[in-house]
């Protein structure tokens, strides 16, 4: 047995940010189902260890509202076609879990019942609490909010210890490390920080909620497997996101 499996996780109850774009693996569009497998893969790990589990995703991979809209469609319209393409990567993650045998419930900010759940709070935490994990697709609902503030809201309605952003790149860092190789990685930072600085960890929004609720986030990549288990285990991967005087 190895100590991973004898040590207690140090978060219980915890929400798992993966992007789209990770799930479209090297095809840059679309869903991989051998990145979709290696990412249940590693939740299944996670939901061993007795964690409660909450997942967002996002779209990306499929639609961006704001790439629409930047070509002229309608803001809102845009956006909505991208919670659609949540669904889409909610459902397939869903279904690769539970060929790994993992109970799982799809719940949507958007009501669609012959595929999945209305978001209902209180359904979503006793699924939780019987060792369900559950996908939350659709964002928020409303168009003008991003899958991270999707993250960020569902965290602290659920009352989830920790956000894990589960990203292409190791961490939070000074300017964009796949651009410019000086790149410094910060080890940990605060809310505030990551405002004024304008930093890529998420949006204003999200991490302002984050911030106003004390939720920490750890930023980690998603590729390097094993990182989704030593970061609710408390092991220091990736970056750290908290208030000033926070102990990592």
């Amino acid at each position: 047995m190895s100590d991973m499996e004898t040590k207690a996780p140090k978060y219980i109850r915890a929400i798992l940010k993966i992007s789209g774009e990770a799930l479209a693996g090297k095809n840059r569009y679309g869903i991989d189902p051998g990145i979709v497998d290696y990412v249940a893969g590693e939740v299944i790990d996670v939901f061993n260890l007795g964690v409660q589990l909450g997942i967002v995703v996002g779209g990306g991979n499929i639609w961006r509202g704001v790439a629409g809209s930047s070509k002229g469609m309608d803001r809102a319209t845009a956006d909505y076609m991208g919670m659609l393409a949540t669904v889409l990567n909610a459902l397939a993650l869903q279904d690769a879990l539970e060929k790994l045998g993992v109970d799982t419930r799809v719940q949507t900010a958007i009501e669609m019942r012959e595929v999945a759940e209305p978001y209902i709070r209180r359904r979503a935490i006793r699924h939780l609490e019987k060792g369900r994990v559950v996908i939350f697709a659709a964002g928020t609902g409303n168009p003008f909010f991003s899958t991270d503030t999707a993250a960020a809201l569902r965290a602290a309605e659920i009352e989830a210890e920790v956000i894990l952003m589960a990203k292409k790149v190791d961490g939070v860092y000074d300017r964009d490390p796949m651009k410019d190789p000086l790149a410094q990685k910060f080890d940990k930072i605060s809310y505030i920080d990551v405002l004024n600085k304008g930093l890529g960890v998420m949006d204003s929004t999200a991490a302002s909620l984050c911030m106003d609720n004390n939720i920490p986030i750890i930023v980690f990549n998603l590729n390097k497997q094993g990182n989704i288990i030593r970061a609710v285990m408390g092991e220091i991967v990736g970056t750290y996101v908290g208030r000033d005087n926070h102990d990592r």
